[in-house]
């Protein structure tokens, strides 16, 4: 086979090839004239040449290297001139050049040596004809070997193998993102929202769809066609993520053909530089707020594309820190949150963000409702907390009369908790609100809130995205592990509630565990150690982790050597008693 693939073609351009002339020696009298008549008429026919080549016989040059020289060059001045070709005189012609090239030399196709050429023909051509396409994707050599150029034009028309070349990079990408929010490196300075905008496209599987797509809008319609379904079928919302990086990536090559006729551009451009500044300003909050006005009748149906964008983890994020700097800024000015238009804004964007699955899945395209009471009830009582600071902030400062100093609120109000429950943006902006305080430092403030974490709305307090921001702000309370209070109310009363039946909240223990266990009390490390031990069904990242603890926590026991010390020859120096101040 590896022969016959080196001469494939050559015979239906009527040209010689190892064949002919085994059948010429095969049935020849005189082998050593059938040789030279052979070479003869197969050689280059350059008269200049009869006299060269005995001259290169001299220098001991065999011919084979000889014609593969002169094979070489004239190949790379080919594919010069077919990229030239691909460039001059009017659009018919020169595509006209291209196709006559393109019949004259497919028969070589599978021909190692030709092949480069016609796949540099094929590459050229913006419209290759259909049977020749059907070859190329018959063969899976061909196929491999073929420029992306040709492989869109097979793509457009079988979404199948398509999915096929797309499904492995979507995998990819969301174990990436799994990779960082389990990493072990902990740190509230660097969290899975820390890379702007612009670096994340930067990602090897943005990069790659947006060559596969290029400029053609069909093949970016079906891009987005299989993140909807897969957003659908597993609700994750890391898909809403790729489905926004992947048109601002095309958005930065200035790909105007497929970024003009996505209804969703602008409003994703002005979303993506709040992301980049974390917070929506007022100026932005009006165009996007411009963008939703905007959405005519019978048009809704973009609702669901935008739904998707704002659905996208570094959207929320975004939208819940503005959330929370505009409550600070209410308290300040003595306004309820009613009365704030760029707070209800936000408010809008994330309703229709959380919103988003249920919308693709019913088809129902429209705007989720606001329940009142979020606005009325739930952020008044995220405000009285942050009163509830500032008041004990000043109480502390006051000089302290015979009554002894008044203690931190230790209850939450029972409609907080419900609405954690039962309300999914109270939650969302709730479980901002704890990382808010976790952030400041506000121990008192996280002790007291977080009992209403235990249960919540659609378990989001034990989501990846959340865990991994908490664990990072956590090391900055880090001197706190060391109280035993602190650490039953973390982990026995939140942490541990949830390890058993959630996997992933096992594992963000064991990777706080492996931070900051040189913190923790050592009776409480011990208690802890038994409580986070792997069971049979735990996964391989549970056990790996905990192995991890495990080693960690062997090297800090003290070695038998160190307990039983022998005892020092010293005499102990007397104790003096401190003079008292006088």
């Amino acid at each position: 086979p590896g022969q016959a693939e080196m001469y494939a073609g050559l015979q239906e351009l009527g040209v010689a090839n190892g064949e002919d002339l085994k059948e010429t020696l095969t049935n020849c009298t005189e082998p050593l004239k059938a040789i030279e008549q052979f070479q003869t008429e197969n050689g280059v026919l350059l008269p200049s040449l009869q006299y060269a080549l005995p001259f290169l016989d001299l220098h001991g040059t065999p011919r084979l290297e000889f014609h593969q020289s002169v094979f070489d060059e004239l190949r790379e001045k080919l594919l010069e001139r077919v990229s030239a070709i691909a460039l001059e005189g009017k659009v018919e012609e020169r595509y006209k050049k291209l196709e006559d090239l393109l019949e004259k030399s497919f028969s070589l196709v599978k021909m190692p040596s030709i092949q480069p050429v016609v796949m540099c023909v094929m590459k050229h051509l913006p419209k290759v004809p259909e049977k020749k396409l059907k070859l190329v994707m018959a063969d899976k050599d061909l196929y491999k070997a073929c420029a992306v150029e040709v492989k869109r034009q097979i793509w457009q028309d079988n979404q199948a193998l398509f999915g096929d070349e797309v499904s492995p990079l979507l995998k990819q990408y969301i174990l990436e993102k799994e990779n960082i929010l389990f990493s072990n490196d902990i740190s509230f300075l660097q969290n899975f929202f820390s890379p702007s905008p612009k670096t994340r496209r930067q990602g090897e599987v943005v990069q790659k769809l947006t060559q596969m797509i290029g400029k053609n809008v069909k093949l970016y319609d079906m891009v987005l066609q299989f993140l909807r379904t897969l957003f659908l079928r597993t609700r994750n919302v890391h898909y809403c993520t790729l489905r926004a990086e992947l048109l601002m990536s095309l958005h930065d090559l200035e790909i105007s053909e497929i970024c003009t006729v996505d209804p969703c551009h602008k409003f994703t451009w002005c979303l993506d530089a709040c992301i980049r500044e974390k917070f929506v300003d007022n100026k932005r909050a009006r165009e996007l707020q411009g963008f939703l006005d905007g959405v005519k009748k019978g048009q809704e149906q973009v609702l669901g594309d935008l739904s998707m964008i704002l659905c996208d983890p570094f959207a929320i994020n975004t939208l819940a820190l503005s959330t929370i700097r505009r409550l600070q800024d209410l308290v300040g000015q003595d306004t309820l949150p009613r009365e704030s238009p760029d707070l209800l804004l936000l408010l809008r964007m994330l309703s229709l963000g959380q919103g988003a699955w249920d919308m693709i899945d019913s088809q129902v395209f429209k705007e989720p409702k606001m329940e009142a009471e979020l606005i009325t009830r739930f952020l008044p009582l995220l405000m009285s907390f942050v009163v509830d600071d500032h008041t004990f902030t000043v109480d502390q400062k006051l000089p302290s009369e015979e009554k002894g100093p008044i203690p931190y609120p230790n209850t939450i109000p029972e409609a907080f908790t419900k609405f954690l429950q039962e309300n999914r943006i109270a939650c969302e902006i709730g479980l901002y609100y704890i990382l808010h305080i976790t952030k400041q430092r506000n121990k008192n403030a996280f002790l007291r809130l977080l009992p209403a974490l235990v249960e919540t709305f659609s378990d989001l307090a034990f989501s990846d995205i959340f865990l991994h921001l908490l664990t990072g702000n956590l090391t900055l309370l880090s001197d706190e592990f060391a109280l035993e209070e602190f650490c039953t109310t973390l982990f026995d009363g939140f942490f541990l509630t949830a390890c058993s039946r959630k996997e992933n909240v096992h594992r963000h223990v064991l990777r706080l565990l492996l931070h900051l266990h040189h913190k923790v009390a050592p009776a409480k490390l011990e208690s802890l150690q038994k409580a986070l031990e792997p069971t049979k069904q735990s996964g391989e990242a549970v056990k790996e982790l905990y192995n991890q603890l495990s080693e960690k926590l062997e090297l800090r026991k003290p070695s038998p050597a160190e307990v039983t010390e022998t005892p020092s020859m010293e005499l102990p120096l007397p104790t003096v008693p401190t003079p008292a101040s006088r």
